[in-house]
């Protein structure tokens, strides 16, 4: 897996609308080309190592073509409740310092697809970034469906008056076929003329931990994926300077 993608420095909370977004100091989407390069895998393990860095993070999942974050937090089956304010996140730690909202809770059957038209999925996206109440957040990571379409579309105008920080581009390296092939991330970016956040090993351990809903920056900081993931999460942090104090 390999990252790219632009990040803005500076505080977008100036001249935010009102509402209920308006405690989250910063927003990163995190997108990919098609599915299965690992997005909702780098969402997780972004929001995992922000914590570990002291943040409080929110992860709004709305991969509506399938859903996996919940089963790797350990969430699924958990209910949504509604405030006044709207939908309450599901807090998936003790510390309540990472909360989650998916398009999963409201599924019956976990691993199902939301089967529906264009018009009826833009309109959830758009339900979900306005009505969840998310309270006081350093960064909100958005897991946006694969591939680009509508949704995308949705989600980016429900979000630009919060001005995000910026997106990640997640890829698998190759060119063609060969999925052991090297370079195919960076040329990406330089091609886009944004900057090459890092490549991610292929790591078993990585994969065996988010299929039992396990810490993997926690438990496995010898794995040669940790450095990789702890560098993006770094590049993150150098954008938004003024949550190191």
């Amino acid at each position: 897996m390999e990252a790219t993608g632009e990040l803005a420095s500076g505080d977008p909370s100036v001249g935010l609308e009102p509402g209920n977004l308006s405690g989250v100091r910063h927003i990163i989407l995190v997108l990919s080309g098609k599915g299965g390069v690992g997005k909702s895998t780098i969402s997780t393990e972004l929001a995992l190592a922000l914590r570990h860095e002291g943040k409080k993070v929110g992860i709004l999942d709305v991969d509506l073509c399938g859903p996996s974050i919940p089963r790797m937090l350990q969430a699924q089956g958990r209910a949504v409740h509604q405030c006044d304010s709207g939908w309450v996140p599901v807090f998936v730690d003790q510390e309540q310092s990472i909360s989650l909202m998916s398009v999963g809770f409201l599924l019956e059957r976990p691993d199902e697809a939301v089967v529906w038209r264009g018009p009826k999925k833009s309109a959830l996206i758009k339900q979900f970034v306005s009505d969840v109440a998310w309270g006081e957040l350093d960064y909100l990571v958005v897991d946006t469906p694969p591939g680009t379409s509508d949704e995308h579309m949705a989600a980016v105008e429900a979000l630009r008056p919060y001005r995000p920080l910026g997106a990640l581009v997640v890829t698998t390296p190759q060119e063609c076929t060969n999925i052991f092939s090297r370079g195919g991330g960076e040329e990406l970016a330089r091609l886009a003329g944004v900057p090459f956040l890092g490549s991610v090993p292929l790591d078993p351990e990585l994969s065996r931990s988010l299929e039992e809903g396990r810490d993997f920056i926690q438990e496995f900081p010898k794995s040669p994926a940790f450095p990789a993931l702890a560098s993006i999460a770094r590049e993150v942090l150098n954008a938004t300077p003024a949550l190191l104090s």
